[in-house]
């Protein structure tokens, strides 16, 4: 029989003197002291996933943001027209059969760019999400957890992100960007955006590698890398969810502010941020051209923020 590298039979031997379950615990396993009915211990992740499916709230915001997914992918699902397809005859004229939400200025019909504006906030929301907590999770663990120059380095630098406006340096830094892409504008979030959760991350990092089992793994000579991936990251993890999943309908709201503004996504792309621009100026001839794109941004918005207050009361064991 094949021997175990020597790290994993010192770790073994920490496992039968009673660490067990703390060792378990920093490989993403933890266990509490009640077990499941089948006899198996039951994890924080399996209480959670458990707490969600029962909570009315999440599958509610769950199912708005499925159905938004869906339409960001197939939109011709439920609009068969072409959102950049314009009639001036048409122009601010009401709901009518085959167009429910009317016409804007342009004679655009409102529904269809509704449903295809629901594209640009998705992309925008989740990339953003994903970059921000991927680079701010990063750099908050190895500040955390290797402390010293690099901590101090970090935290000012987080300090002067922070001193920096999010609309205001939008409007500096996006306003010399000619693409019409949504790409500058999610770089521009994660370069705003990863401070918040890198402090998150590094405060969780900082907490967890206090515990008794990885100070038990350094003692037994665990690499750095085994210890950050093992035994912190799955038990410092839980805190930067939370947040992202709130965030994500912020990074939605900023990016329609921006659009507002004229410095994020520009025509001819579709944004709802572009429609409620443009639907401004007629909001007394026209009120439904500005009414149909902000309620389905509000909408949104608070799914994504539900979804996270639901996500952060299950991973939460105060609240349990």
């Amino acid at each position: 029989m094949p021997e175990q590298p020597q790290e994993q039979q010192r770790e073994g031997a920490v496992a039968g003197t009673g660490m067990g379950g703390a060792m378990d615990l920093a490989a993403g396993e933890a266990t509490s002291l009640e077990r499941a009915p089948g006899g198996r211990a039951r994890s924080l992740w399996s209480d959670a996933r458990r707490d969600l499916c029962r909570n009315p709230v999440f599958l509610l915001s769950a199912l708005v943001i499925l159905f938004l997914v869906v339409i960001s992918v197939r939109p011709s699902l439920i609009a068969s027209g072409n959102p950049l397809t314009c009639d001036l005859a048409q122009s601010q004229a009401g709901p009518g059969p085959g167009h429910p939400f009317g016409y804007d200025g342009q004679g655009c019909d409102v529904y269809t760019r509704t449903v295809y504006g629901a594209r640009a906030s998705v992309v925008v929301g989740v990339c953003a999400t994903l970059g921000v907590a991927l680079l701010g999770s990063v750099l908050g663990g190895l500040a955390g957890y290797f402390g010293g120059g690099w901590d101090a380095l970090l935290s000012r630098a987080t300090d002067v992100f922070f001193a920096i406006p999010v609309v205001l340096g939008g409007l500096v830094l996006l306003s010399v960007v000619t693409s019409n892409s949504v790409w500058p504008v999610i770089g521009f979030m994660v370069l705003l955006g990863w401070p918040q959760l890198s402090r998150i991350a590094r405060g969780s990092v900082i907490t967890a590698k206090q515990h008794d089992y990885v100070q038990a793994a350094r003692a037994l000579g665990a690499s750095h890398s085994r210890i950050l991936l093992r035994h912190i990251a799955p038990n410092a993890i839980a805190p930067v969810i939370v947040v992202a999943t709130i965030a994500l309908g912020t990074y939605i709201a900023l990016e329609a502010t921006l659009s507002y503004l004229g410095v994020g996504l520009k025509p001819p792309s579709v944004s709802w941020g572009i429609d409620i621009s443009a639907a401004s100026p007629y909001i007394r001839n026209a009120p439904h051209a500005l009414l149909w794109p902000s309620g389905a941004l509000a909408v949104t918005v608070l799914a994504f923020i539900m979804l996270g207050d639901a996500v952060r009361d299950a991973l939460d064991p105060r609240l349990r």
